[in-house]
C-alpha cells in the first residue's frame, strides 16, 4: 500500500506494464515497405519470419491487464454494493470510463476517414490505415462484457471462490475442443469471455486473498501453467504465437485457445510470485513517480499508439527518407532501435496534445456519473450491448472496411455511448479509493 490512500501500487504497475509491452510489441512487429509505385505496404513479420512468433511470449501480457482489472473491479463493486449502490449504476460508471475516451478517439478517426473518402484517397490504403487504427479494439468489447457481468460474477465468487474460474476454464476447454476438432461456428466466441474471464475472476480471488493465502500456490500456478503451455504447443495443435497470424489455424487468440488459457494461469502465478519484491521496489518514491504517470495515461497510450506509426510512415517512408534494408536482416533489426525511439517521441507529443481532451472527458465523466433511475436501467443495458456490437465491428473490419465509411458501426457507437452517458441519472459520490483509481 502507498501513502496516497489504500491504493495498491502493484496493481497500477501491472496495468502500466501491460500497456507499455502491448505498445512496444505492436511497434516491434510493424514493418513498412515502400513499393515501386510510391505506396506503402505492411508485410506481416510473424508470418514472414516464423521464428519471431517466439517474441510474442514476451509481449502477450494482456492476461495481467484482465487480472488487474478484476482485482480493481472486485474491490470497487464490493464498496459500491456495501454502500447501497446498484449494479446498473456501477456498471454504467465503469463502462463510461472506457467509452468516453474510446468514443472520442473513434469520432476523430472516423472524421478523418470521412474526409479521406470524400477527397478520393485510395480505398486499399484507407482500409489498411483504418485497420491499423482499430487493431487494438478487440480488448474493449471483451472488457465491457466482463464489466457488465461483474455483479453476477462477483456474486458467484463470494459463494464458490476459486471453483468459479475452475469451472470457466473447464467450459473453455470444451468449447476449444469443438473449435479445433469440429470447427463448430460461433462456439469459439464464448472463449473471449471465458478465457479472459478466468483472468478477471482470478483478480477477484487475488483481491480477497484466496490466491495469496498459501505461499506455494502462486509458484505452483506458474509452473503448471508453463508446463501445460509447453505441452500444448509441442504435442498439441496450437502454435507458439500468442498473437494472431494470418492463415494460422488454430489460433491462440482468435478465439482464445487452451494454450492461451494455460498462459493466463502461468502469468497469474508468476505475477503473484513476483509481487512482494516488486512492491518493495514500488515503495520507493522515485520509482513510483515514473510508474504512476504511465498508469494514468494508459488508456490514451493504448488507443493512440498506432497514430505515430502513420505519422512516421508519411514523414519518412512516403518521402523515401527511411532506409529500407531487407526485412529481417541484421540492419533491419538494428534500425528497430531508432524506429522505437522516434515512435516514442511522437507518442509523447500526442499524449501531451491530448491532455485538454482528457481533462474534458474526466469532467464529463464526473458530471454524468450514472446511478440509473428506477425503471430506466434498460437504457443502460441496451446502450452497453449496442456499443459492444459496434466496437466488435471496428475490431474485425477496422474503421474503413473495404475503404468505405462504416455507417452502421459508427451510428451504433454514437447511440450506445449516448445511452450509457444519458442524462436523467442522479449523481453518486464515489468511494475515495475509487476516485484514486479513476485518477490513475
Amino acid at each position: 500500500m502507498s501513502r496516497d490512500g489504500e491504493r495498491d501500487r502493484y496493481v497500477d504497475f501491472l496495468r502500466a506494464w501491460a500497456i507499455v509491452l502491448v505498445v512496444l510489441g505492436h511497434w516491434v512487429i510493424t514493418a513498412l515497405v515502400r513499393s515501386p509505385d510510391g505506396g506503402i505496404t505492411a508485410p506481416e513479420l510473424l508470418a514472414t519470419l516464423h521464428w519471431t512468433q517466439w517474441l510474442t511470449l514476451g509481449f502477450q501480457i494482456m492476461p495481467l491487464f484482465f487480472l488487474a482489472g478484476g482485482h480493481a473491479a472486485g474491490g470497487s463493486w464490493t464498496r459500491a454494493r456495501l454502500g447501497g449502490g446498484t449494479a446498473a449504476g456501477w456498471v454504467g460508471g465503469r463502462a463510461q470510463r472506457l467509452l468516453l475516451p474510446a468514443g472520442a478517439y473513434s469520432a476523430l478517426v472516423l472524421c478523418a476517414v470521412g474526409i479521406c473518402s470524400v477527397v478520393g484517397v485510395d480505398p486499399g490504403t484507407l482500409a489498411l490505415v483504418g485497420w491499423a487504427m482499430a487493431m487494438q479494439f478487440w480488448f474493449l468489447p471483451v472488457y465491457l462484457v466482463l464489466s457488465g457481468l461483474t455483479p453476477a460474477l462477483h456474486s458467484l465468487h463470494r459463494r464458490w471462490g476459486l471453483r468459479v474460474p475452475a469451472v470457466m476454464a473447464a467450459v473453455a476447454l470444451v468449447a476449444d475442443t469443438f473449435v479445433v476438432t469440429a470447427h463448430t461456428p460461433y462456439v469459439g466466441l464464448l472463449n473471449y469471455v471465458l478465457v479472459w474471464g478466468v483472468a478477471y475472476q482470478l483478480g477477484f480471488c487475488w483481491h480477497d486473498g484466496r490466491l495469496t493465502g498459501h505461499r506455494l500456490l502462486p509458484p505452483v500456478m506458474a509452473g503448471c501453467g508453463a508446463v501445460a503451455f509447453a505441452a500444448l504447443i509441442s504435442f498439441g495443435p496450437f502454435p507458439v504465437s500468442l498473437i494472431l497470424v494470418t492463415g494460422q489455424d488454430p489460433s491462440n487468440t482468435n478465439p482464445p485457445s487452451a494454450a492461451m488459457l494455460a498462459w493466463v494461469v502461468a502469468q497469474t502465478g508468476l505475477c503473484l510470485t513476483a509481487a512482494p519484491a516488486v512492491r518493495r521496489l514500488l515503495a520507493r518514491e522515485r520509482v513510483w513517480r515514473v510508474v504512476r504517470p504511465v498508469g494514468g495515461a494508459s488508456m490514451t497510450l493504448y488507443l493512440w499508439h498506432m497514430l505515430p506509426v502513420l505519422v512516421v510512415a508519411a514523414a519518412f517512408y512516403l518521402t523515401g527518407l527511411a532506409p529500407e534494408p531487407a526485412l529481417g536482416s541484421a540492419s533491419w533489426w538494428m534500425l528497430r532501435v531508432p524506429w522505437l525511439l522516434v515512435l516514442g517521441a511522437v507518442l509523447a507529443g500526442v499524449v501531451l496534445a491530448l491532455r485538454p481532451l482528457e481533462g474534458g472527458l474526466a469532467l464529463l465523466h464526473e458530471r454524468t456519473r450514472p446511478a440509473t433511475a428506477p425503471g430506466r436501467s434498460w437504457l443502460l443495458w441496451f446502450g452497453l450491448a449496442t456499443t459492444v456490437l459496434a466496437l466488435t465491428r471496428f475490431a474485425v473490419g477496422g474503421f474503413a472496411p473495404d475503404g468505405r465509411f462504416p455507417v452502421l458501426p459508427a451510428l451504433g457507437l454514437l447511440v450506445g455511448t449516448a445511452l450509457v452517458t444519458a442524462p436523467g441519472r442522479s449523481r453518486v459520490t464515489p468511494h475515495p479509493r475509487d476516485r484514486l483509481e479513476e485518477a490513475a
